[in-house]
C-alpha cells in the first residue's frame, strides 16, 4: 500500500510548483522541443530536466528524443490518471461516514 501511495504522491508533486504549472501550460498547445521550453520560463537547461523528470514520472508529460533534442507533450492517460485519483481521494465514502464506531 505504501508504494501505491508513493506513485500517487508524484501526480501532486507534480502539480505543486509554479514552474511546472507553467510548463504544463505551454504543453497545452501541442508537444514542445526542450529549447522551446527552457526560454520563456527563464530555466537552466538542468533545471527544466529536473522539472521534466518530475513531470514525466508522474506520467502527465511523455516525451521522445530527436536526435540531441527532448520534446515533451502531454499524456493523454496520464491526464486521465490523475483526473481519477483526485476524484477517488475527495469523494466522500458515504458507508465510512455512516458507519463510525467512535461517534456512535
Amino acid at each position: 500500500m505504501e508504494s501505491e501511495y508513493q506513485e500517487q504522491a508524484k501526480v501532486f508533486k507534480a502539480l505543486c510548483d509554479p514552474k511546472r504549472l507553467a510548463i504544463l501550460e505551454q504543453l497545452r498547445g501541442g508537444e514542445k522541443c526542450a529549447c522551446v521550453l527552457q526560454e520563456p520560463l527563464n530555466l537552466t537547461q538542468s533545471g527544466l530536466s529536473y522539472h521534466m523528470k518530475i513531470l514525466c514520472d508522474s506520467g502527465i508529460v511523455v516525451s521522445r528524443q530527436e536526435g540531441k533534442w527532448t520534446h515533451y507533450r502531454l499524456s493523454a492517460p496520464g491526464r486521465e490518471k490523475a483526473v481519477e485519483l483526485l476524484r477517488k481521494l475527495t469523494t466522500p465514502d458515504s458507508e465510512q461516514e455512516k458507519n463510525c464506531s467512535k461517534c456512535g
